[in-house]
């Protein structure tokens, strides 16, 4: 392996060169490296050019070897980003070396893990670019039925991350952010007793700690992605939150719209256990009287029976009137029956246990405490290698 990367002119390119800036880098002499490869530790010399312009140096060599800045191959990276991804940095060091022989710091994991990260989140920037272009690049020319939901998980940060924002309860500095997943799915049948069946390794996810804003443009490129623009069907699945539904009207116009029913459900529950007290046998069944009309679509019945109910505390009452505003609001986006009728699913348990695999089991370990930057980098890998997309990334990497 030695000699072969050894072979050849070393990367020389003739007494000068263009350094990139306008100027002429001068061959200085040829600098000896050490490269950690898959094989095992390797000496490589390559031919250094330095700008007097610029007061920097080149090395060709090293960008054609995908070497620059690190001591480690290209296969030695993968493998380090495969492991920085599924667990602790300090658990990749240690599986890098039980499963390789490689011998790497827990700090080097972290910094090749995020580095690669962030190549994973420029290379959709381009993608979304190439959208927002008015071009197409669906992998897919037909689709039946396709899913998009979303959802939020809250990341614990380090302290400079929250400097200003306020925690749930409005009085303590806040200890998390909100990273915001979303995924995508197609659906092309039902089973035999007309409950829809996701189409097999369809699922595939992006996810980053960033505004509404910025998320809404993530998502709608993997939707295109994912044929968006052929799909006869396209549907969007949320848990009821505002942030939702305004990336759906401005993203996905004409999508059906349906809140997840357990959420749905569950605001009955928890009023009904409110008012007539935590698992009494009266709540239990004013929530299921409730739950029986809910899962006819019949929203309007739902709202008048909450607005018959006479709470005496004001929270309650309070309660009830938040609770008569959510429904009220979502109407046209629970009517289950109809859309059982149509063989669509309601729930979103999908994207429910994306936040659990994709986020919560990387980034929420126990006394983990995550950087904006290096959390963003781990979404992306995670995102990226739940996505099937893994070898693709490293192909078009390869190909820049």
């Amino acid at each position: 392996m030695e000699k072969l990367l050894n072979a050849g002119d070393n990367g020389y390119r003739g007494a000068t060169l263009d350094c990139g800036s306008g100027h002429q880098a001068r061959f200085v002499d040829y600098r000896g490296k050490g490269v950690t490869t898959v094989l095992g530790d390797v000496k490589i010399d390559r031919g250094y050019y330095h700008c007097d312009s610029c007061h920097s140096g080149s090395i060709p060599k090293d960008e054609e070897l995908d070497i620059s800045g690190t001591s480690f191959s290209p296969g030695v990276q993968r493998m380090i980003g495969r492991v920085g991804a599924k667990g602790s940095f300090e658990g990749g060091r240690c599986d890098i070396k039980e499963l390789g022989g490689i011998e790497v710091k827990t700090k080097e994991v972290e910094r090749i893990s995020e580095g690669i990260g962030e190549q994973v989140q420029a290379w959709w920037k381009m993608e979304r670019q190439v959208v927002q272009q008015g071009k197409i690049i669906s992998m897919k020319a037909a689709v039946q039925k396709l899913y998009i939901e979303m959802d939020g998980v809250q990341v614990p940060v380090i302290p400079r991350e929250t400097e200003g924002r306020k925690g749930r309860n409005g009085t303590e500095r806040a200890k998390t952010r909100e990273a915001k997943l979303g995924c995508v799915f197609t659906q092309t049948g039902v089973d035999e007793k007309g409950y829809p069946v996701r189409d097999d390794e369809s699922t595939t996810y992006v996810g980053a700690i960033e505004t509404a804003e910025e998320f809404g443009l993530r998502i709608y490129t993997e939707a295109v992605r994912r044929g968006l623009k052929y799909a006869q069907t396209v549907v969007v699945l949320g848990d009821g939150a505002p942030w939702i539904w305004v990336l759906a009207d401005l993203h996905f116009y004409g999508a059906i719209q349906i809140v997840d029913l357990y959420h749905a459900r569950q605001h009955l529950v928890i009023l009904a256990n409110l008012v007539f007290g935590a698992a009494s046998m009266k709540a239990k069944q004013w929530a299921s009287e409730r739950r029986a009309q809910l899962d006819l679509g019949d929203v309007e019945a739902v709202v008048r029976s909450i607005k018959r109910l006479r709470p005496r505390e004001a929270s309650v009452k309070e309660e009830a009137r938040r609770t008569v505003d959510y429904f009220h609001s979502n109407a046209e986006r629970m009517r289950y029956a109809d859309f059982r009728k149509q063989g669509l699913f309601v729930g979103s348990g999908v994207i429910e246990a994306g936040c659990k695999t994709v986020m919560g089991q990387r980034l929420k370990q126990s006394g983990m405490h995550w950087s904006v930057k290096g959390a963003n980098a781990i979404i992306a890998l995670r995102c990226c290698q739940m996505s099937g997309r893994w070898q693709e990334f490293w192909e078009v990497r390869a190909a820049c």
